[in-house]
């Protein structure tokens, strides 16, 4: 039998150490925003991983993507910014707020397999250019198993799965913003978190009091490097 792992199979009974990893896994893909790279262990992403971002209510989530997708755009890689959080206007409102100079793709497409044909396009148009889709956000998503667009608790993981298994296929970089209920928790099932490769968190600090009012990114997770990073 032949275990399916990204683009190869591998025979059943293999040893590790005869299994090659692909280049592309390989590869560190830096943001051009420090703090970031730091988050995910100083040397950037990898391409095929899918992070969650979550974060407490008013922290700065979509600020925070934006100016990401500003600067991937600066580092010559490409990047998709998809919302059905805000309107277009709503956002280029706030990029001009924050003074963003390089710009980015931006849709707004709520419908997963709709998403994932733009980013098809947008790949196909930018030859050889790291691909990088952000989206805002998880509980928007319609995976379309329902023709009526219901949307259920499972609506949000099988639209995480069909995104998370278009970066492996593709070498795709996805951060899926998660919204946060009230009290501070993840919305939705954990299962959710076990599906990604990756996991940050953005808060407000409001304990210590020399740091009160800061803004704290912590990686939950990384399955391509090193978890527990904290910036301030």
């Amino acid at each position: 039998m032949r275990l399916k792992t990204q683009h190869a199979t591998i025979d059943r009974g293999t040893n590790i150490l005869n299994i090659e990893v692909p280049e592309q896994l390989k590869k560190r893909c830096k943001t051009g925003i420090k703090f970031i790279d730091d988050a995910f262990g100083g040397k950037g992403m990898t391409p095929s991983v899918a992070t969650l971002f979550t974060g407490t209510p008013g922290a700065g989530k979509t600020t925070l993507m934006l100016q990401l997708a500003d600067s991937l755009t600066r580092q010559g890689h490409v990047c998709l910014f998809s919302t059905a959080e805000e309107s277009l206007y709503q956002v280029r409102g706030v990029v001009d707020r924050l003074n963003l100079r390089n710009g980015f793709v931006c849709g707004q497409d709520n419908h997963v397999p709709t998403l994932l044909k733009h980013a098809d396009e947008i790949r196909a148009n930018n030859p050889g250019k790291q691909f990088f889709m952000i989206i805002d956000s998880l509980q928007t998503l319609d995976d379309g198993h329902f023709n009526s667009g219901r949307i259920t608790t499972a609506t949000a993981e099988r639209s995480l799965e069909m995104i998370t298994d278009y970066c492996k296929e593709n070498y795709a970089i996805a951060i899926v913003v998660g919204q946060v209920t009230k009290s501070g928790k993840m919305a939705g099932s954990n299962k959710l978190k076990h599906m990604v490769d990756a996991m940050i968190t953005l808060s407000v600090e409001e304990k210590d009091p020399d740091l009160r009012g800061c803004r704290v990114l912590e990686t939950q997770k990384n399955r391509f490097g090193g978890c527990g990073h904290i910036v301030f």
